[in-house]
């Protein structure tokens, strides 16, 4: 055995150091940019939470880059990796939040080409706490918007509903969980 093998790792460098409050205070800017409902959807400290609400409300640049300065402070107290995963599900740059969009799209897709509402159902059978009606409604209106040439509200208004269905808590099925659109025969007549 060595004498380099029994030496204690040497701190970070002041470079590193210097870095990683660069890095959170960045994240810190990214919380103050962040709308009210998704602040809430955050697991943050009650101090932390309180900065950012203030900073929101700063408008002089000299006084609003102090602030930002003390959210960075505050947030080397805190584990920054589950914001920075919530900011990466949010940008879309996580795998789960991609396969989810995709899921999504296709069951829109689905529901908006299945005269039959077969779809419909198998939706509401794997999802049974999901409003049937309000979907019909937004299928419908979605369809008269596409055939009169309208801006497609409707469309994005049915995703939405569909992305709080998907989105949610699953429904407790064992191991099974929703069927995916693609498995469904989605190309069958």
């Amino acid at each position: 055995m060595t004498e380099t093998d029994t030496l204690p790792p040497l701190p970070p460098s002041k470079t590193r150091l210097k870095q990683a409050a660069h890095d959170l205070q960045a994240l810190g800017a990214r919380l103050v940019d962040l709308s009210k409902d998704r602040l809430r959807s955050l697991d943050l400290p009650e101090e932390l939470r309180e900065a950012v609400r203030e900073c929101q409300s700063i408008t002089r640049h000299e006084a609003r880059r102090r602030q930002i300065q003390y959210i960075g402070r505050l947030m080397r107290d805190i584990d920054p990796a589950p914001i920075e995963a919530r900011f990466a599900a949010w940008d879309g740059n996580s795998a789960a939040e991609t396969a989810l969009q995709h899921s999504i799209e296709r069951w829109r897709n689905r529901l908006m080409s299945d005269a039959s509402a077969q779809a419909l159902t198998e939706l509401a059978g794997a999802h049974p706490g999901c409003d049937v009606q309000q979907l019909r409604t937004l299928m419908r209106n979605a369809r008269r918007e596409a055939a009169q040439g309208r801006p497609p509200r409707s469309h994005r208004e049915l995703f939405r509903a569909l992305r709080s269905i998907l989105d949610g808590p699953a429904p407790d099925r064992g191991d099974a969980s929703a069927p995916d659109p693609d498995d469904a025969g989605l190309d069958a007549p």
